[in-house]
Order: structure tokens, then C-alpha cells, then sequence
């Protein structure tokens, strides 16, 4: 029978067991000997590194309170074994309302005790451990004894919390000291990163400006260099406080989709505003038409586009839609054509009517020279033969508005000066069973209109 059936046969005989054979088996770890764990028998064999570990103490805790610290052996490090000792008082502590007295037991010559509750092994105290401490075995056993009975005891509620609160603020103290120096680094790479990014952004949008001459382009280039100096630091400064990367990224991909998902509309509008920026259907300033909005561009951002109406409301438009929209820019170019309806009596000489409408338009001061008048024959209404004047102004809506009005009420004034008949629309009423004489009194009162 090997010893590792023998361990597993009896978990009452284990200790003995093991403090039988420990003499004569060398590479079985001491807390396995003793306390019946077998899950200890896989402890790493004592090399350099181990035995370094041993000179460390690491924490027994209870309650989530440190009660007292037991240092590393030749072939288990003080945080292997505190781990596996916290794990068998954590069990007791979840499945028994009230453990009991802990009690020492000691081997024949005195050199080994191990301290139980209720038949169960908590742990093993060795010479080691009572020369660290500068004491005698028994008594360091007798002390740790009675240190964790009154600590499986549960305590009252309000000495509960304090202890708590106790233990919980002196491990951030502990923490925040022991992870300063991080801190600290991390803190001086963003402030490094800060500067860098600023001075990126605007060497960005300087040399944009030396090469591109657009504001939406110094924008984007501006933005996207700033964005790319913080992601850097940013990078940095999680790696000086000790992140790992790899498992990060892990962690990104397995949860790519899901943050894909919620994100969409998010991401999508950034995307959409990297893409206008980078095409630049419009610029700051310019007055455009997306979809059922019309007026000046104020604002172009990664996330929306802020868009002015000519009755003063600000419009915040998401890239996405005015990705998807329908553009009209009517500032794209500097000039724009205008026109203006003007209709005529069909006895009117259309060729000299044309001749004093070109006339009186380019008299406009806010007319485009350039650009010739134009005068077409639009079409042949019921009583009016309607011209079409055509004309270039400046494409802001300001001036293109004020000029149109302006050629409108100069066309007018003209032509009457000309003496050319603008008449309104003239309907023909016929009665059919009409009363003696009534059409007589209708002829009679067009033509005093006609006076008149």
C-alpha cells in the first residue's frame, strides 16, 4: 500500500500516519504529514526560489481580519500555506454557527503540534514557527489557540463592523503605501501624455493649415492626434501600474460582441463623423440642407454636427443621419443663380421687354457682373406671356435673398417706366340664361375698369 493510499483511507489516522513515516520520506511536504491535506502532496520540491519564499510571513485570516502570520518551510512558501489554512477556517466559518474551543495537540517528543477543531485539522506548528516568533512551541500553540477561538467565535454586531472597518482600512493604507510608487509613475506619464497630446494637436493643426487650408480637415487631423497620444499614454501608464496587457486584451475580445451591440449607435456616429471629415461634403460655415433642416454649419464633431437655423434654433444633427441624409450645400460655390417670374400683356414686344429687363437688372449692385443676364420665355399663360429672369448673386442667403428682391422690384419699376402692360389674370364669366340687359351692364363695367 503506498502512502498516498494510506492517506486517503482514514482522515482521522493521517497525522499519525504521516508522522510515521515522515522520517523516511523526505519530498512529502511537512503541513501534508501533519494536517491530512492531499492536496499539498503537489507542493513544488524545494529549490532556491522556494526557500527564498520561506523567509516571508503572510496572514491567517478570519472574519476578514488578519489574526497572526506564519512564515514559509523548506518546501511550501508562507503564502501557499496561509492560502490553505485560510480555505479550512473559511469552511469552517460558513458551515457552523458555533465552532467550539480550538484545541493543541502535540506529537510524542514535543517537536510538532497541530491545532484542531471538532476533529479537524486547522493547521501544524512547527520548531520553525516558535523560533521565529521567539517562543516555545506550546506556547506559541497555546496562543494561536486561543487567538482563533475567540475569533470563530462570531462577536457581537457592532464590534463586527468595527473590526471590519478596522481591517479594511488598514489595508488600504497598506495597499496605497505598498502601491505608490505605481501611482506616482502612472501620474507622471499622464501628465507627460497631457503635454505631448497638446503639443501634438496643435503641431496637427498647424501643419493642416499649412497643407490643407480647411477647417474640418484641421479638425480631424487635430483630434485624431490628440486621440492617438492619450491612447499611448493611456497604455503607458496602465503598464506602470502593473496591468497585464494580455489578459486585457483577452478580456476586450471575449466581450467584443457585446460591447459592439450596446455601443453601436455610438460607434457608428463616430465612424460616420471621420468619414464627413474626411470627405467634407461642408465646411464650417457653410449653409447647407440635411434632410428636413436647413442652415449654417456651427459645429462639425466626431459624435454630431451642429447645424444653425436661419430663425436662430441650433439643430444637434448624429453623423450617422447626416451620413445617410441627402446634402445640399448652397454655399458649395461663391455665386448662385436666382430667378424672377415677370409676366406681360401678349401685345407687349417681348425682344424690347427683354432688352429693358437686362438693362434695369445689371444695374444691381449685388448682381455678378460676370455672369450675363438672361431673359427667357417661360411660358404662354391664359392672359400673360411669363418671363423667366435669370441672374448670378452671391450664394449666401443673406445677399441672395436681398438681391432677388431687389431685381424683382427694379424689373417692376422699369417696365412701367417702359410702358409695358403687366396685367393680372383675366377670367371670362359667361351666363347662360341671363336676365335682359345684363350683359350690356358687364361690358359697361370692364371697360370703365379698363379706364380706370
Amino acid at each position: 500500500m503506498t502512502i498516498l493510499s494510506v492517506l486517503k483511507f482514514n482522515c482521522r489516522w493521517l497525522p499519525l500516519v504521516a508522522v510515521g513515516v515522515v522520517w523516511t520520506v523526505a519530498p512529502i511536504p511537512l503541513l501534508a504529514q501533519l494536517d491530512g491535506s492531499t492536496s499539498e502532496l503537489t507542493a513544488p520540491a524545494s529549490d532556491s526560489a522556494t526557500q527564498s519564499s520561506g523567509l516571508y510571513f503572510s496572514d491567517i485570516i478570519v472574519r476578514g481580519r488578519p489574526l497572526f502570520q506564519v512564515g514559509g518551510l523548506a518546501d511550501i512558501s508562507a503564502q501557499e500555506r496561509a492560502q490553505i489554512i485560510n480555505r479550512r477556517i473559511a469552511s469552517i466559518v460558513l458551515n457552523t454557527e458555533d465552532p467550539g474551543s480550538v484545541e493543541a495537540q502535540f506529537n510524542a517528543d514535543g517537536t510538532l503540534a497541530t491545532l484542531r477543531l471538532n476533529n479537524r485539522v486547522l493547521m501544524t506548528i512547527t520548531q520553525q514557527d516558535a523560533e521565529d516568533f521567539g517562543l516555545s512551541l506550546e506556547a506559541l500553540a497555546q496562543r494561536w489557540a486561543e487567538q482563533l477561538t475567540q475569533a470563530l467565535n462570531k462577536p457581537p454586531l457592532a464590534i463586527d463592523v468595527a473590526q471590519r472597518i478596522n481591517t479594511t482600512l488598514r489595508n488600504l493604507g497598506r495597499d496605497t503605501i505598498a502601491r505608490l510608487p505605481a501611482f506616482t509613475g502612472a501620474f507622471i506619464i499622464v501628465l507627460i501624455t497631457w503635454a505631448v497630446a497638446g503639443g501634438v494637436r496643435y503641431g496637427a493643426f498647424r501643419w493642416a493649415q499649412q497643407t490643407e487650408g480647411d477647417r474640418s480637415t484641421e479638425v480631424l487631423i487635430g483630434r485624431l492626434g490628440y486621440g492617438g497620444v492619450w491612447i499611448i499614454g493611456s497604455v503607458v501608464a496602465l503598464g506602470v501600474m502593473g496591468l497585464d496587457f494580455g489578459a486585457l486584451l483577452g478580456a476586450l475580445g471575449l466581450t467584443s460582441v457585446a460591447i459592439g451591440f450596446s455601443l453601436k449607435d455610438v460607434l457608428s456616429n463616430y465612424i460616420s463623423g471621420v468619414i464627413l471629415l474626411a470627405a467634407r461634403p461642408f465646411r464650417l460655415g457653410d449653409q447647407v440642407v440635411i434632410g428636413d433642416y436647413e442652415g449654417t454649419i456651427t459645429q462639425i464633431q466626431l459624435r454630431a454636427t451642429t447645424l444653425k437655423t436661419y430663425d436662430g434654433r441650433r439643430v444637434y444633427i448624429p453623423n450617422q443621419e447626416v451620413f445617410q441624409a441627402s446634402i445640399i450645400n448652397n454655399t458649395a460655390s461663391t455665386q448662385r443663380r436666382s430667378s424672377v417670374i415677370v409676366g406681360i400683356d401678349y401685345d407687349a414686344d417681348i425682344e424690347k421687354t427683354k432688352q429693358v429687363i437686362a438693362a434695369a437688372v445689371q444695374e444691381i449692385k449685388g448682381v455678378v457682373p460676370e455672369f450675363p443676364v438672361e431673359v427667357l420665355v417661360r411660358e404662354l399663360a391664359a392672359s400673360t406671356v411669363n418671363l423667366e429672369v435669370l441672374f448670378w448673386v452671391d450664394s449666401r442667403r443673406g445677399e441672395f435673398l436681398g438681391t432677388t428682391s431687389a431685381v424683382a422690384q427694379q424689373i417692376k419699376e422699369a417696365l412701367q417706366q417702359a410702358d409695358v402692360e403687366m396685367p393680372t389674370e383675366i377670367y371670362t364669366l359667361l351666363f347662360r340664361n341671363a336676365p335682359p340687359g345684363i350683359e350690356d351692364q358687364i361690358h359697361r363695367q370692364q371697360a370703365k375698369l379698363s379706364q380706370d
